[in-house]
């Protein structure tokens, strides 16, 4: 799956609100009158419009959303896991989740959020794409105690939700990892994750102690934040 796939979507809403922010905004000529004014685009009433209705097609999109059932091949004997950091404790999403890990964007926050969760927008290649907080969804210390020794890049990455992509940023990204089956299902069946919202299980790897989170809970818990 492609970006430009995923968020097609999203600059489909883009040109039917005008995207002006892309052709005479500050992404594109600069020639706006307002800009004088704003300064830039996101200090604008129409950017601000354009992110609300954004949301909107999420809450819209939910209500006829039809979930593509994923064949599941009874020979396959790893499962591969995107692992990254938040704050001190480190987590795991399958890949079929994940579209992409971008560098990290500025977020722009909106004057009535929705949710706790909901951190604003943020401008992906020129399409609105709106930003959640797993910290706050998954009820985590908020503190970012990077490890000593070495450099840490914080990231975002760009889900595949119901109703469109989001963004959400984490404090450093691992890479993706082919975890044994076996090991994955001892996790879930552990009974470790119980008190932990939204995982399947606790597994160790690499020395560290790691959540693999459940993705069809997360996901709708991403879009609920979004409706």
């Amino acid at each position: 799956m492609s970006i430009s796939d995923t968020l097609s979507v999203t600059h489909e809403d883009a040109q039917a609100i005008d995207d002006c922010w892309n052709r005479i905004g500050i992404h594109g000529d600069k020639s706006c009158p307002l800009l004088t004014e704003h300064i830039h685009c996101r200090n604008c009433a129409v950017y601000s419009a354009a992110a609300t209705r954004l949301l909107d097609r999420y809450a819209l999109q939910q209500e006829d959303h039809e979930q593509v059932a994923t064949a599941v091949e009874t020979d396959v004997k790893t499962r591969s896991l995107l692992m990254f950091r938040l704050g001190e404790e480190w987590l795991g999403l399958a890949t079929r989740s994940l579209v992409e890990v971008a560098p990290l964007q500025t977020i722009h926050s909106l004057p009535h959020q929705r949710s706790r969760a909901l951190l604003g927008v943020a401008n992906v290649r020129g399409a609105l794409v709106a930003c959640l907080s797993l910290v706050e969804l998954l009820g985590l210390d908020a503190t970012n105690n990077a490890p000593a020794g070495g450099r840490v890049m914080p990231r975002m990455l760009i889900i595949a939700a119901r109703g469109g992509p989001v963004v959400v940023p984490v404090d450093e990204v691992d890479g993706i990892h082919a975890i044994d089956e076996r090991i994955l299902d001892a996790a879930s069946q552990s009974g470790a994750q119980a008190s932990a919202k939204y995982t399947r299980g606790v597994l160790q790897f690499k020395g560290r102690s790691l959540r693999w989170l459940d993705e069809e809970q997360l996901l709708s818990a991403v879009t609920r934040s979004l409706t």
